[in-house]
């Protein structure tokens, strides 16, 4: 009865070491040193939040650039993250890809006669690991500054500018490709234009 009761006793502390005391300390430690990060890195705009660093938003209408197509449903469901597991030989990925990649010339073209499909870049037609990643590249960007500029009356080489400094480069200058973040760079192009 006696090793009942330790074992009781061990099985609380270590629920309340692990379950309680842990977790509380990490927060805490999150909301010192990492505030905005422990809050989801969120974008605000005349004082409410619009958004997430981390979460891609649906943008569709001409005058916003648009983040890599969604793989979640809802689209653009940041509770609801996934991937596309479709191998390099599925024939669904094939007609997905090139059916995005029709639309994006559909779009685009207008604003850049002379584009085909090898002008695309990958990360317009491909949805990334969590499916609703909220950057793109500097490629896709640049492909639909001339559209952006056109739609708001904006000349190319302001909205070039405002790509530029929504760009993040590598992570300590090494890691990773340079990034564009959407959400940061159309809620740039609302204030140039109020």
């Amino acid at each position: 009865m006696a090793s009942l009761g330790r074992t009781t006793l061990g099985v609380l502390a270590i629920t309340a070491i692990l379950g309680l005391a842990y977790p509380l300390l990490v927060t805490g430690l999150g909301q010192l040193a990492f505030q905005n990060e422990a809050q989801g890195s969120l974008i605000r705009s005349q004082g409410r939040v619009v958004g997430s660093r981390l979460a891609a938003q649906p943008f569709t209408a001409k005058r916003y650039f648009h983040p890599r197509p969604s793989a979640t449903t809802p689209a653009y469901n940041a509770g609801g993250t996934t991937f596309a597991n479709l191998g390099p030989t599925s024939p669904d990925l094939e007609k997905t890809l090139r059916a995005n990649a029709a639309a994006i010339v559909r779009l685009e073209k207008p604003y850049n006669p002379g584009l085909g499909v090898a002008g695309v870049p990958v990360d317009a037609v491909t949805t990334s690991a969590s499916g609703i990643d909220p950057d793109i590249s500097p490629a896709y960007a640049a492909l639909q500054a001339r559209r952006v500029a056109s739609v708001r009356h904006l000349a190319l080489d302001r909205v070039q500018a405002l790509i530029a400094l929504a760009t993040d480069g590598r992570s300590l200058g090494l890691f990773g490709e340079p990034a564009v973040d959407v959400l940061t760079l159309n809620l740039a192009l609302d204030r140039e234009q109020k």
